[in-house]
């Protein structure tokens, strides 16, 4: 056999065998597996660029709306059946078992009271009156501060005025203010009304809110504010230490020059933040008092006659440890691949104690009430499950919303900087977001809470990817004034707390009627200033967000994942950046 021929035979032998031998190695081998991609979820992905609209349910929605309305009726019950809603008050307790009550008696479901935490003391005024004795008698309008002492019944006492610019007025009064009721707080001028204290939104007032302002924030302003306060505390410890008989502070003024002639009572009156904590509690009897009033008795002062006041400040506390609570209700959903998302609509229930919280912010919660009725009496099978939240809290710092979003969304870790103690909860620096499973189902969240005027739009809160959706369910809208989509963020309720932990939280555009120059936290707050018609309307509007909502295929577009803890550090100076600067040593 040649080396040719014989090289060649084995050759295709050991390939033969080498051949035969394949299948046994590839058995042993494991195919290499693929690596699974995550789905990006439907809230980060792209939208469909038309939105499927039923024009029918439109119809139905607005029909059942305007001609068979229960909002009023809601809302005469709670405002002048119940009354004024201080969290942590008897009242409040008796609006939450209302609303969930009433919300069972419609049809929803899972009807409940979410506890979410302690609030602080239990507080109610039960009568207030003062009148000048001398040097000419006269009744004087006031009211108790939130969580004001009582006084041991009528009291009578020498009136000082004090007014404190900076912590050097503080000296020229110690040692005089014992058993004195003391007029806490500078002379107000009350300017002329140049301009309608009522007003509704013009074509170019909704035409300049479409515009992005751009503004860096006002941080000498929020120095200034927190010097007052501290200005403020130090004034409190010394009239405590002097064994002041009651303090007496000017209302505040309205938008407009509108504070006249009321009583504004609210976080202005309190001289301390966090008044309704035992720990912070104002332990002399303390009063705001009509601006009219009290100039009149603080120029005497000024002018060195002699006034002297008698007042009679009459509360009952209910408890020091009092918690919040939240009422929650549903209509479930139907569809099995969707039914577990949740479409949210809400608004504050609680309110201050001068009116009747009709319009801060009985008008929201009757409107979503209203909005979650005309749903379930059309016997709609909404695709995801429609969730109605009546908060409390929402007037000292939204504490009933960052409950329900704490317990069922998100946490916060301590920022590595906190602010100081004198900052607004909801205005403090946050450390990293940790969020739930829920936080993934809850599609979005819809907030009224700017007093009894109509809807005409809604805020993005620069939620960018929302707008060409809002647009085409306006659309339809036009010819009951829902015209507006504004970029811009607006603060100061509930919805900021879905905002925060990255949820899309949103505030209707109102027209603004008398709201933030008269009725706001005033006296004049009652069921008299709301507009059955405008109430209705908003109804009829929530109601078709809430559908809309329900209905689609994906969930609402959401803003980019918060990252608060990296805030300081982008803000911070690029270092290196000025030419021909020295290194510091």
């Amino acid at each position: 056999m040649s080396f040719v021929r014989t090289f060649a035979t084995w050759i295709c032998c050991t390939a033969a065998v080498a051949t035969l031998s394949l299948p046994s190695v590839a058995a042993e081998k494991k195919a290499p597996t693929k690596q699974s991609v995550p789905e990006t979820p439907s809230y980060y992905g792209s939208q469909p660029t038309s939105e499927k609209l039923d024009l029918t349910m439109y119809a139905r929605i607005r029909e059942e709306g305007f001609k068979h309305s229960h909002v009023m009726e809601f809302a005469d019950a709670l405002t002048n059946g119940i009354g004024p809603r201080l969290t942590g008050s008897p009242n409040m307790a008796k609006a939450n078992a209302w609303t969930k009550e009433t919300l069972t008696k419609i049809g929803l479901e899972n009807a409940r009271l979410e506890d979410w935490g302690e609030f602080g003391m239990g507080w109610q005024q039960v009568n207030t009156w003062g009148r000048m004795i001398t040097p000419d008698p006269e009744p004087i309008w006031l009211q108790a501060a939130p969580w004001s002492k009582a006084t041991t019944g009528p009291l009578t006492g020498e009136a000082v005025y004090v007014n404190i610019r900076d912590a050097g007025d503080l000296e020229k009064f110690k040692g005089k203010l014992k058993g004195k009721i003391v007029l806490f707080g500078a002379i107000r001028t009350t300017p002329d009304l140049t301009e309608p204290l009522f007003r509704r939104y013009t074509d170019e007032d909704l035409k300049e809110m479409e515009t992005y302002p751009v503004t860096a924030p006002n941080t000498q302003l929020l120095a200034e504010r927190r010097r007052q306060a501290e200005l403020r505390g130090e004034a409190l410890k010394m009239m405590t230490a002097e064994g002041v008989a009651a303090i007496i502070t000017p209302s505040r003024d309205g938008r407009n020059g509108g504070g006249t002639g009321i009583i504004f009572d609210d976080n202005g009156a309190n001289l301390v933040r966090g008044a309704q904590t035992r720990e912070n509690a104002v332990t002399i009897p303390n009063a705001v008092m009509m601006i009219e009033h009290y100039n009149r008795i603080a120029r005497l002062l000024e002018h060195n006659v002699p006034v002297t006041l008698e007042l009679n400040i009459e509360t009952k506390f209910t408890g020091d440890h009092e918690h919040g609570f939240d009422t929650v209700a549903e209509i479930p959903g139907n569809d099995p691949k969707l039914k577990d998302q949740v479409v949210m609509v809400g608004g504050h229930l609680d309110s201050w104690i001068s009116g009747t919280g009709a319009t801060d912010n009985g008008a929201g919660s009757v409107v979503a009430m209203e909005a979650v009725r005309i749903l379930k009496a059309l016997d709609l099978k909404p695709r995801r499950t429609i969730r109605i939240a009546l908060w409390s809290g929402e007037e000292q710092g939204l504490f009933g919303s960052q409950g329900y979003v704490k317990q069922h969304f998100g946490t916060f870790a301590d920022p590595e900087h906190p602010d100081p103690a004198s900052t607004p909860s909801f205005m403090r620096r946050r450390g990293k977001l940790t969020t739930t499973k829920e936080w993934e189902t809850l599609d979005a969240y819809y907030n009224l809470d700017n007093g009894t005027g109509k809807v005409r739009g809604v805020y993005t809160q620069e939620n960018y990817a929302i707008a060409p959706i809002f647009a085409q369910w306006i659309a339809p809208l036009k010819d009951l004034g829902v015209t507006t989509l504004s970029y811009r963020d607006t603060g100061g309720t509930d919805h900021l707390s879905f905002d925060a932990v990255g949820l899309p939280g949103f505030q209707f555009i109102q027209d603004p009627m008398d709201y933030e120059t008269r009725t706001h936290h005033s006296d004049m707050d009652t069921f008299d200033r709301l507009h059955a018609d405008d109430l209705e309307q908003a109804a009829v509007v929530e109601a078709i967000f809430l559908y809309n909502t329900s209905e689609r295929e994906a969930m609402m577009p959401r803003k980019p994942f918060p990252h608060p803890e990296l805030d300081q550090q982008k803000t911070a100076p690029i270092p290196g950046i000025y030419p021909n600067a020295s290194e510091t040593k």
